[in-house]
């Protein structure tokens, strides 16, 4: 695993949350902000890391409510503009005013989010299977999902009720990759059980109308005009459609570029060949300016 750096920031509420730092080179590159999906953490990113740590540096926090980051007394501040200020807020910590965001689902809501606030921040960008507009099918999925407490007494178990809901999504996943996949969503609790590793209350905020994004973010596609960005697809995604990647691409203008990743659904790993190729060449068009 490449090496990083356990750091802590304190949110304008008032929770102690936690991001790694892996470090990169020394030649000024902007780093990457790498926003995890709405269960997911900091953890998300290793295969990423793996790949590009040591080259550039890669902040990966785990969000308010998740892994090693405090639950939030009011859940109803698991919603994107939260986030947003949170982040905003490690980011000052930091001294980072450029940078490239890799958001996975709800990361790549918080990242229009900040092409609509500050898109002078972003150096490029990368939207994971997500979209301003989000399909009622994969949604309805979520919110059967999210919040449900499970508990397992070996990472075998955890890593068979990963495959059992998400088949459909990793058709080609061996028990190595559920198990890995196991050990970024999971704990070891102090019972010595096998849990998942967030406040079982984000899912309280999905129960209200509009509570996915809170705000029409189809304005925000102008904002990443100008800006090297990536719409990556799952191919059989079933959060954000062809016909809304394809939109998408026109409306963020000649810098975007769009790839879908076969056989995957919602959404890609970020380990595949065409995801990683995808973001190498995004990364190279940002070096060049």
């Amino acid at each position: 695993m490449s090496a990083f750096a356990d750091g802590y920031w304190w949110s304008p509420d008032g929770l102690r949350l936690h991001y790694r730092d892996y470090a990169g080179g020394a030649d000024g590159r902007p780093p990457l902000l790498c926003l995890p999906g709405l269960t997911r953490n900091a953890r998300d990113f290793e295969p990423l890391a793996e790949r590009l740590g040591g080259h550039w540096r890669l902040i990966c926090p785990d969000m308010r409510g998740r892994s090693e980051s405090a639950q939030a007394k009011d859940p109803m501040t698991y919603v994107p503009l939260t986030y947003l200020q949170d982040i905003s807020r490690l980011l000052s910590d930091l001294a980072i005013t450029r940078f490239v965001a890799i958001g996975t689902s709800l990361g790549g809501l918080i990242t229009m989010l900040i092409a609509s606030t500050h898109r002078e921040w972003l150096a490029g960008a990368v939207l994971n299977d997500v979209g301003p507009q989000l399909e009622e099918a994969g949604l309805a999925r979520i919110r059967a999902h999210v919040g449900v407490g499970q508990s397992h007494p070996s990472w075998v178990h955890a890593a068979r009720a990963l495959e059992d809901a998400n088949r459909d999504v990793y058709p080609s996943y061996g028990l190595e990759q559920w198990l890995a996949m196991a050990k970024r969503l999971y704990r070891l609790s102090n019972g010595g059980r096998i849990v998942l590793d967030y406040d079982m209350r984000i899912a309280e905020p999905l129960r209200v109308a509009g509570g996915e994004g809170g705000v029409d973010l189809w304005p925000a596609m102008a904002s990443f005009r100008d800006i090297p960005s990536l719409i990556l697809r799952g191919e059989c995604s079933d959060i954000l459609s062809v016909d809304t990647a394809e939109r998408m691409l026109r409306e963020m203008g000649g810098e975007a570029t769009l790839t879908t990743v076969p056989g995957v659904g919602h959404a890609p790993l970020l380990d595949e060949p065409e995801a990683a190729r995808a973001i190498d060449q995004l990364l190279a068009r940002v070096l060049r300016g």
